[in-house]
């Protein structure tokens, strides 16, 4: 099945032309599954706190690729061997990283099916895109997976500072206007490098690391875990397990064939086959929203004034704190809100509830960024930087909120 490699180039906001480098690539991009990600948003619901964050994981996917073709030829110019293989391996599997992401990204995961990761359903689509297409995936499944020969390559996709984490800090930085974010990837992409088969970042590139792992921090606590986009997503995971509890009691309620399938069975990593991955690719950010339209009228109060929350964006009041919050405060806001509205406690949970935060920039235990001394040694970037920074950034830093609706308190 050969189409025409018609549309050459995309243009991207950030990076200006992005070339289409096969007709493989194209197809890729061409199939309806690939296309479902121009309705998923790439920052779920960040858009009640940014205006512009609209952009999807179209975008995000496509600046990946640009930034990977990039980095190829950075790393062939220094004399890395990268076969042409390995290359179409490189640039596939970073254009289909995120394909498994459900509707709004990162909520689904708790909500739609249970405990399945969207790297796991990012492996289903492409084992079968891999079928479809007579094998031409296997390379970028094995980069993927972590299973290829040469580490490098899957450090390309997947750790500390890969194509994706470069590309979407610049783009959600853009998109939201937050420019503390904004890193300068083509800068780090020149300074990439591979000794004794793992990724290196050459030692001039020592501050333009650690402006990323700055911008990487700031970006958590200013957007990805700002408060109100925080009470947002628990108020959306919160819509979807109040659906389906009045579904399980046998209720009607109105949505899309796709979003009430996962709402009426029970869907998790040892039942998710290729049948479910068919129905899952059914599904968007537009099933989501045209179900909270509908269910803001439900008879039923619970789930009608937390679809309204987020369709008119007025949403349940977050405090954070450093200090976890304790059981005597917890229970007299949950108690006064019971009140306030006649309420069960299991009702009430769905307005009054705790978390927590954790933000950690620089993930030392999981995986080191290296650096290439001027003297051919290589060391860990924390230990190397006089920014007394990187060593508080590879700690953990939690923060505690609870929420509660503003009036009846």
């Amino acid at each position: 099945m050969k189409t025409s490699n018609k549309l050459k180039i995309f243009n991207d906001p950030i990076y200006g032309f992005i070339r289409i480098p096969s007709t493989l690539v194209f197809d890729l991009i061409a199939d309806p599954y690939f296309q479902r990600l121009r309705r998923i948003s790439q920052m779920g619901l960040s858009y009640l706190v940014y205006p512009g964050a609209h952009h999807t994981r179209f975008h995000h996917a496509l600046g990946c690729m640009y930034l990977m073709q990039k980095s190829i030829q950075v790393l062939r110019f220094k004399g890395v061997e990268i076969t042409q293989d390995e290359e179409d391996g490189l640039l596939i599997a970073i254009l289909l990283h995120d394909i498994g992401h459900g509707p709004f990204s990162h909520a689904m995961e708790h909500s739609i099916v249970e405990g399945v990761s969207h790297e796991f359903i990012s492996l289903q689509f492409m084992e079968e895109l891999n079928q479809r297409f007579n094998g031409s995936l296997t390379e970028a499944i094995s980069i993927f997976t972590g299973n290829h020969s040469k580490k490098f390559l899957n450090q390309l996709v997947s750790s500390q500072l890969d194509m994706d984490r470069l590309d979407y800090l610049k783009r959600d930085s853009f998109y939201t206007g937050v420019a503390e974010g904004n890193t300068n990837a083509e800068r780090l992409i020149t300074m990439l490098n591979v000794v004794d088969g793992n990724l290196v970042i050459e030692e001039k590139g020592i501050y333009s690391v650690e402006k990323f792992l700055m911008a990487r921090r700031f970006m958590y606590w200013q957007v990805y875990l700002h408060k109100t986009a925080v009470v947002a997503e628990r108020v959306l995971i919160s819509i979807l397990k109040r659906a389906r509890f009045l579904i399980e009691k046998g209720e009607s309620l109105n949505c899309s064939d796709a979003l009430k399938y996962f709402l009426s069975n029970h869907i998790d990593i040892n039942n998710f086959n290729s049948k479910i991955l068919a129905k899952f690719a059914k599904l968007d950010d537009v099933d989501i929203l045209a179900a909270l339209k509908e269910w803001q009228f439900s008879d039923d109060f619970v789930l009608s004034s937390l679809c309204e929350m987020i369709i008119d964006r007025k949403l349940l009041h977050i405090k954070v704190k450093k200090e976890p919050v304790t059981e005597g405060k917890f229970l007299s806001q949950f108690n006064k809100v019971k009140e306030y509205y006649k309420l069960t406690d299991e009702e009430t949970s769905y307005f009054v509830f705790r978390g927590e935060l954790k933000n950690k920039a620089y993930d030392r235990q999981h995986q080191t960024i290296n650096i290439l001394r001027k003297n051919g040694k290589i060391t860990d970037v924390a230990k190397l930087s006089d920014h007394l920074n990187l060593n508080a950034l590879s700690k953990t830093v939690t923060k505690y909120y609870m929420c509660y609706p503003k009036e009846g308190v």
